[in-house]
């Protein structure tokens, strides 16, 4: 038996245009003390693993490479020419090992703080999928977040799953106290995910098990992938299963997914920020902000973004219209 970290990088990061693109997205920014998320996802796990493995999409997967020739494990990469979801691409994983290998899958675009109770955790779901569990993080929730979903849950039991909450019912959740924040981390032997697959979407597990088949050197076949339904995990399997746990996360995590959240991490690292509560990123030139309160101007070579810090969830409707017109901007 042998544990694989299972690196998820196939996101655009499309709420933090213009500083993530689509050749070069959020999880690849050295933004982090010269380090990229990608970067520290892996060093965070390479102390409780025996491989690596990554699975991103054309683009992406050389500069995938490069990241990691730093680090003393083995590794492999699988090249998803079709993005189908994260249903697809764990299969995809899983069929690339033996039965009894475990799984630790994470996105490679989390930031994670206070690395003892993250490998705590860790150890305690890989404990939990020996025993044939399918086991899912949920994070303990520090405030009433309306851009994450959430397990609701008893001990290591998960009772529910519920979608990205409105401002109140997320403040109700917080209030419960039974609510957790559900982190898109996952750990499992391979054969056991495989099964519930099989079982719960066996048109998804009859198509990945096609195309792999199709496929050469870890490059997923494009014709064949077309097939596959695109249907993320969580519904494809997590929300069916019998067979999952809960580990409640103790460990402060963030998914970097909008522009709040980084400009939460960096006013916490020193990040200058004026009395008004506005901030800037990406460039030195003097700027003021009059009248404004809480916004970001974010600065690159060929754009500027300038945003209300509660209005973050509404960058993807920028990002969305250079995409519908082709824009090399995107």
């Amino acid at each position: 038996m042998k544990i694989f970290n299972v690196i998820l990088s196939g996101g655009v990061g499309s709420r933090l245009w213009p500083l993530s693109r689509k050749q070069h997205p959020k999880q690849f920014l050295k933004l982090f003390s010269g380090k990229s998320l990608f970067e520290l996802t892996a060093e965070r796990n390479s102390s409780v693993v025996n491989e690596i493995m990554v699975v991103g999409n054309t683009d992406h997967i050389e500069l995938s490479r490069q990241l990691l020739k730093d680090i003393a494990l083995p590794q492999q990469f699988i090249t998803e020419t079709q993005a189908r979801n994260t249903a697809a691409a764990i299969a995809f994983a899983a069929l690339a090992v033996g039965h009894d290998d475990i799984l630790i899958i994470t996105p490679s675009d989390h930031l994670i703080q206070n690395q003892e109770s993250y490998d705590r955790a860790i150890k305690e779901a890989i404990d939990l999928a020996k025993r044939d569990f399918l086991v899912t993080f949920g994070v303990v929730p520090s405030k009433p977040e309306t851009g994450y979903g959430y397990i609701e849950y008893e001990g290591k039991d998960v009772l529910s799953f519920r979608e990205k909450p409105n401002t109140e019912t997320a403040q109700e959740f917080l209030d419960r106290g039974t609510f957790l924040w559900n982190s898109g981390m996952f750990c499992f032997k391979a054969g056991i995910l495989l099964d519930e697959l099989r079982k719960w979407q066996p048109e998804v597990y009859d198509t990945c098990l096609e195309t792999w088949k199709l496929s050469k050197d870890n490059v997923i076949d494009s014709n064949a992938s077309l097939r596959i339904p695109s249907i993320s995990i969580d519904y494809a399997v997590m929300e069916r299963s019998k067979k999952i746990k809960v580990i409640p996360a103790h460990f402060r995590w963030n998914d970097l997914g909008s522009f709040e959240s980084l400009y939460d991490y960096l006013r916490s690292s020193g990040h200058f920020v004026d009395d008004n509560g506005n901030m800037i990123i990406g460039t030195d030139i003097f700027t003021a902000f009059v009248g404004m309160k809480n916004c970001i101007l974010v600065h690159t070579s060929d754009a500027i973004l300038i945003l209300q810090k509660e209005k973050s969830q509404d960058v993807k409707k920028v990002y969305n219209q250079l995409e519908k017109y082709q824009s090399t901007l995107r």
